[in-house]
């Protein structure tokens, strides 16, 4: 099955601050707010909801196109891109501008304050689907460049390519019409309990009524696992218990490469879900969207060992 991915490629560069945001912030200064915290060094790491979710699929042995865009620092996640076998070819580079960036500093408290350079992600991808395979094709649109998300569903719609649509993280840059409008004709909305409220709220349509649009919403849970709901039914997935759980950071990105695994075995959508919720619980147990591997065998031992069924 030829699999278009549609998001954001990122570099993540994390930064541990050693000790309380709240000891160093004056309540009585916040409007005049300038501080300078010193942290114990930087780590970056390849994200974005595009390369995860390729990164994911590449390791259930799927070659996804991702359609996204990347400025004149790319090198080093190129080469990460093309080691796990993933195509460079529908990314859109933008010579005078930085990939997209995400600056991350936690405190010992787990406090987080973030910066986020948009950089090439201002662009859009202009990826044509003027070849792909209405038969034998599967879309997910993800948050990126909303020019893209915009596109790419009426795209999909207009040339009958099932797609997925997570609006996700940009959904506060969408209007309710538009979210509407993105949702209708799209074979599955994802997001998590929180976003879902918030397209509900943009919206102003329940979930039985956003449901009138779609083919099924999948609605994620953390620890708590998943909910799917189509017309005839609404199903509770467990999530898949684990030894160690050290970062939820881009489980949920694994799980969407799951489910999108499982739909292009041709299962049903709560199988596929299944898939998902086996795919994100590697993705919990290292620190990145990126860190974790797993085999074939892995795979699918721990799916049989949590839901009692393989392929």
């Amino acid at each position: 099955m030829q699999i278009f991915v549609s998001g954001s490629l990122a570099y993540d560069r994390i930064m541990d601050f050693p000790g309380k945001f709240e000891d160093h912030i004056l309540p009585d200064k916040i409007h005049v707010l300038n501080i300078c915290f010193t942290v114990n060094g930087l780590k970056e790491k390849f994200g974005g909801t595009a390369g995860n979710i390729a990164y994911n699929l590449a390791l259930l042995k799927e070659r996804p196109r991702i359609l996204a865009t990347a400025g004149k620092d790319f090198e080093r996640y190129e080469k990460w891109l093309l080691k796990n076998d993933l195509s460079l070819e529908s990314i859109r580079k933008i010579p005078g501008e930085f990939t997209a960036g995400a600056y991350i500093t936690t405190d010992r408290m787990d406090n987080q304050i973030t910066g986020f350079n948009p950089g090439a992600m201002k662009y859009p991808s202009q990826f044509t689907f003027d070849n792909a395979n209405n038969g034998n094709t599967l879309a997910i649109i993800a948050p990126g460049n909303i020019e893209d998300m915009l596109t790419y569903t009426c795209v999909c719609r207009e040339k009958g390519i099932p797609f997925i649509f997570d609006p996700g993280q940009s959904i506060p840059a969408l209007s309710g019409e538009q979210l509407s409008d993105m949702v209708a004709g799209a074979d599955l909305l994802i997001s998590n309990d929180y976003e879902l409220e918030m397209i509900i709220r943009a919206t102003g349509l329940k979930k039985g009524q956003l449901l009138s649009l779609t083919t099924g919403i999948v609605t994620t849970l953390g620890e708590k696992g998943s909910l799917i709901t189509t017309p005839e039914e609404e199903v509770r997935l467990p999530a898949v218990s684990v030894e160690r759980i050290l970062d939820p950071t881009g489980a949920g990105d694994a799980y969407r490469a799951g489910l999108i695994k499982g739909l292009a075995l041709g299962k049903d959508l709560f199988e596929a879900a299944r898939l998902g919720v086996t795919c994100a619980s590697f993705a919990i147990e290292c620190y990145g969207t990126q860190e974790h591997c797993f085999s074939t065998e892995e795979f699918w031992a721990r799916h049989e060992a949590n839901f009692g069924v393989t392929v």
